[in-house]
């Protein structure tokens, strides 16, 4: 008879045990409501048009967006502040200073490998899409065991890497085809057109682009909204691969030192995770965080990355 109760006590605690064990995986599935993270980058434009101009008055649309989100008034590219090199540190979370030219791959492998990895995904549930062809770089690394492997679908430039930049429409555009038709959980998509009429000194161009991309953001938050797949439950980060020159350093037309106008980015975040009607202006968040802070919200390992995440951002 003894030996019978201690059979059904042995037993009782085996099947009590994986219960607690099935609750507690289950919390820690449940930690986030974000399934998906699209990243957003506007290349290039300078702060002191955007967030520190008088009256905003070319960004109406993040504005009125910020009392959905969070904003951080001091976020900075510590890197190399150039394109290939921006994007490489907010996708992988490390500053490396690679060529910007699209002919050498980041180190490490992004956050869209290494999710792919991590979850078994298909490729087309993580994207790159790109108006500059060069940023199909992004896809890959150097590293040995990542290299050509777990590599996330592309759509950049006219036709990939060397064939050249497309406007920006064509990748709006794509991106919400590919957002319709896949549902990808991880999206990483760079607008060019700001940065490009920055380059040819344009400036009435570049306050346009600038505007434009305004109401891109906005653009891509509705539609998000109206897709069953993303509704409540994506992440929208937008930010910037570098900024511009200030006056004194010779001006808005180009950019890729470490003055205080190249440095100075974006950080501007809405999600079911996220502070609302929030900015931040402490924690010396910077560009290589973005990369942690994406592998947290989808609950993945944040190997390689040297980056933290934004804590003061979350609810």
């Amino acid at each position: 008879m003894r030996k019978i109760f201690l059979y059904f006590s042995l037993l009782f605690s085996i099947l009590s045990c994986s219960s607690n064990d099935t609750e507690a995986q289950t919390k820690t599935e449940e930690k986030y409501q974000t399934k998906n993270v699209v990243l957003l980058v506007v290349d290039g434009p300078r702060i002191s048009e955007t967030w520190e101009a008088a009256n905003k008055e070319n960004i109406p649309n993040r504005v009125s967006l910020l009392s959905q989100g969070v904003f951080i008034s001091n976020f900075k590219n510590n890197g190399t502040t150039n394109t290939n090199p921006g994007h490489s540190a907010m996708c992988s979370g490390v500053y490396e200073n690679i060529k910007n030219n699209g002919t050498e791959l980041p180190g490490f492998p992004s956050v869209m490998q290494q999710w792919l990895k991590y979850t078994g995904a298909d490729k087309t549930k993580a994207w790159v899409i790109a108006s500059k062809d060069k940023l199909e770089v992004l896809n890959n690394c150097k590293l040995e065991e990542w290299n050509g492997k777990f590599q996330p679908s592309v759509d950049c430039g006219v036709n990939g890497n060397g064939s050249g930049y497309r406007a920006d429409a064509v990748t709006m555009a794509n991106t919400k085809e590919v957002m319709k038709k896949y549902s990808p959980n991880v999206m990483v998509i760079n607008l060019k057109d700001v940065d490009s009429y920055g380059h040819a000194n344009n400036w009435n161009e570049y306050i346009k682009a600038i505007k434009t991309t305004d109401a891109s953001i906005k653009e891509i938050w509705d539609y998000i909204q109206s897709l069953p797949a993303y509704k409540d439950k994506t992440t929208l980060i937008v930010s910037n691969d570098h900024g511009r020159h200030l006056d004194a350093n010779g001006g808005f037309a180009e950019h890729g030192d470490d003055c205080a106008g190249c440095r100075h980015i974006e950080f501007f975040a809405m999600g079911p995770d996220f502070k609302k009607n929030t900015t931040i202006s402490t924690g010396n968040y910077e560009q290589i965080d973005i990369a942690s802070t994406m592998a947290e919200l989808l609950g993945m390992p944040k190997q390689y990355m040297k980056g933290k995440v934004i804590k003061d951002a979350f609810k």
